[in-house]
Parts: structure tokens; sequence; C-alpha cells
């Protein structure tokens, strides 16, 4: 086994040697040993097996994801000859052969590498262009590893763009970066590219737990799974991480000591200072920020926890599950459940713009603890205003309101020295957004009346001056399904395609909450002109069955029925008749018209 095998005890290394950090004492040897790019694994070992390897790589991907570390088995593999000097390329690299030792210990003269971050210029690379036309010396392949490419000049690029295109047989180039969007597309295409993921934080937990083994630390599950998170999908960093808290802890990592070495802030502490604050407790949760502050919390950890969890329980509004995901806090996993389910979206929303511009003041600030500070009492103050859709739902229902002496529902006036519109005006608060009442009773008291009749609903269309697509809604569709939040419609030939959305669209705008909308195949009910004619149709019928009506139209030969009108209601507004299919079930004698 090389020096730098992944998979070293105590044991094996002297005792005498240097001390050689985790990350690099762990740092893979081959592809097997890769965690979390499972694409980028198949896909190189299936080219290794059918010898259909590119001959140039680009690797992208955030820093510490192994992107380097990938070059390097590249160059191992495409030059592993195996234990006995007669093996080929392979995508499980022997480790013992000359070229594998030589290449891990950073000395093969065929595998070059070379930082684009300290060598950009135009001279660099014609010196690695000079060198490409001349074979290996001892290897199978010359490999150039060009680490933070994107760092080259634009007359660099160019420079190497050629070669790149047309390399000779026995050289393969292997580019990492971590701002590929940074590198000319005329480099990309000529590349096979490989976007290197995140690790996620539960697989990041599971290999720190398996190294703590191996360097016979004991180390709390809390505690790792707190270097886990805070690596941001890094395994370099969550090695660095951990081997900073094997020194601080002594050979014991516990969650109380890599808390206070990474600054941040109990979960529970967050969970309850984050209900604190959507309540709008000011007490209560300046109170917790302090305790917070003096147990050793920095600032902006603090927010960007608070936006974790704010994220969180967002998701928990459409993915219930979320909430019991791997690698959840307990205390976001046992309470976050309930708070999304007494938190509505726009609330979640506000907090988290006002949580991410909370980031930006404390960054810039000078005292970051006082700006943390003015961050949460704006938190707390806007907890009792109304979000900006229930301002603009109230002011709608106050400017379609019929005007007169009207009553709230604890039979007050309406307008006060307080009110604008018949809209009240939080003055410094108001009812907090986490309420103690369950989250369907909110729901109800917060949203309008919809309409629920599909005549109703069209009916609104005219109202609000939408006659196109009312003149559709009344002529040209069949309805199939009507309900709260939900239309199903048949749709006649000619009807504009953009008729759906534009329902869609306007009702829930109107109403305040979500409606969708479906183009289905029945056939469905016949058209709400139709069904006014049929009733018109009908009224007629009835009202020549009436004696009295019957009997005028004997008396008068020729006469016939043009309108049926209800006498206790006055006309249309426009004047016209209005037939009233209602009048069916009446007993009152119908008016007739004759001509």
């Amino acid at each position: 086994m090389s020096d730098d095998d992944p998979i070293q005890t105590p044991a094996a290394t002297a005792e005498s040697a240097a001390y050689r950090v985790l990350a690099r004492k762990y740092r893979p040897a081959t592809f097997s040993e890769l965690i979390g790019q499972d694409t980028l694994v198949r896909t190189l070992t299936n080219a290794l097996s059918s010898g259909r390897l590119a001959h140039a790589f680009i690797l992208t991907g955030v820093r510490g994801v192994g992107k380097t570390t990938t070059a390097r088995i590249i160059a191992r593999a495409v030059n592993c000859v195996g234990p006995d000097g007669t093996g080929g390329p392979t995508a499980t690299p022997c480790g013992v052969c000359e070229h594998c030792v030589a290449i891990a210990a950073d000395r093969h003269v065929d595998v070059m590498e070379m930082d684009a971050a300290s060598r950009t210029g135009v001279e660099d690379i014609r010196e690695l262009i000079d060198g490409v036309r001349y074979g290996p010396v001892s290897a199978r392949y010359k490999v150039y590893i060009i680490d933070e490419v994107h760092m080259l000049s634009r007359n660099a690029f160019n420079a190497l763009l050629k070669t790149l295109e047309e390399p000779p047989p026995h050289v393969k180039f292997v580019f990492a970066t971590t701002e590929v969007r940074k590198v000319p597309v005329t480099v990309l295409s000529r590349c096979q590219r490989f976007d290197l993921r995140r690790v996620e934080a539960a697989l990041l937990a599971e290999h720190f737990a398996r190294i703590s083994t191996l360097e016979q630390v004991g180390a709390e599950p809390e505690a790792i799974a707190m270097i886990a998170r805070a690596a941001d999908g890094s395994v370099r960093d969550g090695l660095s991480l951990l081997d900073q808290a094997i020194t601080t802890g002594d050979g014991e990592v516990t969650a109380d000591q890599v808390q206070g070495m990474l600054g941040l802030a109990d979960r529970t502490r967050t969970v309850d200072l984050f209900e604190a604050l959507m309540r709008g407790d000011a007490p209560r949760a300046l109170g917790l920020l302090d305790e917070m502050l003096t147990s050793g919390a920095e600032p902006l950890l603090v927010l960007q926890d608070l936006l974790d969890l704010t994220h969180l329980l967002t998701r928990a509004k459409f993915v219930p599950e979320a909430t019991q995901a791997v690698g959840v806090p307990e205390a976001e996993r046992v309470r976050g459940a309930a708070l999304a389910d007494n938190l509505s979206v726009p609330i979640l929303s506000r907090a988290w713009q006002m949580l991410l511009k909370g980031i930006e003041e404390v960054q810039v600030a000078p005292a970051p603890a006082a700006a943390l500070e003015m961050v949460l009492i704006r938190l707390i103050h806007a907890a009792g205003l109304p979000t900006p859709g229930e301002v603009v739902r109230d002011l709608e229902r106050s400017r379609h309101a019929e005007p007169g002496p009207r009553s709230t529902v604890g039979g007050g006036p309406t307008r006060s020295p307080g009110t604008t519109a018949g809209v009240a005006v939080p003055r410094g608060g108001g009812v907090p957004a986490l309420r103690p009442e369950p989250a369907a009773v909110r729901t109800e008291a917060a949203e309008p009346q919809a309409p629920h009749a599909f005549a109703k609903l069209v009916a609104l269309f005219q109202e609000r001056g939408e006659l196109m697509v009312h003149a559709h809604l009344y002529n040209n569709v069949h309805l199939i399904r009507c309900e709260p939040g939900r239309l199903e419609l048949r749709l006649r030939e000619g009807v504009p395609a953009d008729l759906p959305q534009k329902v869609m669209a306007r009702l829930q705008s109107w109403t305040g909450r979500r409606w969708v909308v479906i183009v289905s195949a029945d056939v469905g009910a016949p058209t709400l002109r139709e069904q006014e004619a049929a009733a018109h149709q009908a009224a007629l019928r009835r009202a020549a069955e009436h004696p009295t009506v019957r009997a005028i139209l004997e008396a008068f030969p020729g006469a016939t029925i043009k309108a049926v009108r209800d006498p206790t209601k006055a006309d249309a507004p426009d004047g016209t008749d209005e037939a009233e299919p209602a009048m069916a079930d009446q007993d009152s004698p119908e008016s007739a018209e004759d001509e």
C-alpha cells in the first residue's frame, strides 16, 4: 500500500512520522472510495472498462468535494500497470506499482500539476504545450492536471484551444474549477464535463463517524451531525473541523464542545427564539438572544440557523415528511411539524426575506450583536402586521362594499380613527403571526368568501370588467366540476388556449386562495347560455299552462308570451326583460306579456 492510501489506522503509521491531517490521511485513492459522486464514478468506471476514455475532462464543484483528488485518481487509473507490471488502464488502481506510488507521492515525471491561480499567463501555457508533443518518459500517458483553470487569462485559453481539440494520443488533460461559468465555452465544448455534487450531510456524518472509529476517538452522534452540517457539503472542510474537534476535546468529541468550537447556538434555543419571534413576544425573544450570545453563539450563525429553520418549515408546508428526514436536528424534528401547521407560507416568506436582508446588515455592521438585535426587533414588529395579500384583499372587499353603516364581527363600527377605507391599520402591533388557535380556524377566518356556484363565479368576471373572459365562460364553456379552489371545464372549439390560465390567475388574485383550472374531455353540463335559454323556455311553458294566461291566449288569437318575470322583483337594471328560472318553484301567479 502507498503512504497515501486512505485506509490506515493509527497502528499502521509510524509514531516518529510527522502528523498528517485527516483530510490528507484519508484522501481517496480509488473511485470506490469517493463518496457522494456516484454518477462520476459510474461513468469513468465504464469508460475505463470499455476503453472509451476522453482526452480531456473538466471537473467542477464547490471546494473540498474531490476535484483534484479525482484528477489524481484518473492519472493513476490510466497509468497503472498492476503489481506484476503487465496490467492496463483500470478503474481500480493497484496502489503498489511504480506509477501508482509515484503519482500518489506527487513525483511522477509524466503527471504534471499546474495551479492556474498562480500561473495565469500565456507563457505558462506555451511552456506546457511545448512538452505535449513529446511522449511520456515511463508511463502510458502524459497527464496534465490544471487546478482552478478559470483563472487563466484569455490569451492563455486561446493558446490552449488547438492542442486541447487535437491532442496527441499519449496525452490526457484534467481541469478542475470552482467557477465553471468563467471558463470559455470554446474550452468547455472540447472537454467531458463532470459536476461534482455537494455531499449530503447524512453521508458526511456517516463518513466522519467511520473515520472517528479508525482514529480510536469517541464521538457523540450529535457532535458528528453538527460538523457535517457545518461542512456544507465539503468533505475536506468537514475533516478539518473534525481534526480541530479531536484536538480541542483531547481525543473526545462532544456536542457541547463542537457547539462552542463552531460558535453555534443550541438548536432547541433556536426553535424557542423562532417561536417567540412569530408570537411577537419581545421580552422572551430578546432574553433568549442574550442567553445565546452570552454562551458564545456568533450573531451571523444565529441568523443562519433561523434561516435554515424558516426554510425547513416552508418546505414542510408542501412536503410534510421534510421534518422527519435524516439529518434534521432532534428539536426541529419534534417541533417542526406543529410550527409548519401554524404558520402560513406568506408569513414564512416574509420572515425569510427579513432574515436574508439581516445577514447583509450583520456582516457590515460595526457591532454585529446590535445589528442582530435590530433584525429580530423588526421580525417581532412584523409578527403583528398583515401580509401584503391580506391588505390587498381587505382593500378589495372595502372597495366593493356597499355604502352605509357596517359593523365588524365584534359589533363595533368599521371606520375609526385607526382605519383607512374601512381597513384597520395596525399601530405597532396586532395579532401575532403564530396564534394559539388551530391552523384550520385561522385559514377560514382570513380567507375571503370565494364564489362557489359557477354562475356566480362567471358573474364575478363581468363585475370586474373582464368582459371577454366572461363572454367565453358564459357562451363556450361546459362545466364538469366546480368546488372551492378547483374548476374542471370542457372548452368549445375556438376558445383561446390561454383562457384557463387567465381564469386561474384572476380568481387567485380576487379571492386570495390558490385555484386549479383543469381542461377535460368529458361532456359536462350545458353552457350557462344554454341553461338560461332552456330555463326561459321552461318558464314560458309553465306560464302558458297557467289558467289565467291560457284564458288570455284563447281570448286573443295569435298572441304569444314574450317574457316571464317575477312580479315581486324590479326589471333588470338595463331595462331588458329577464327570465327568472327560480319561478318554477313559486306558487304565486306569473305575469305574461303578449304582443
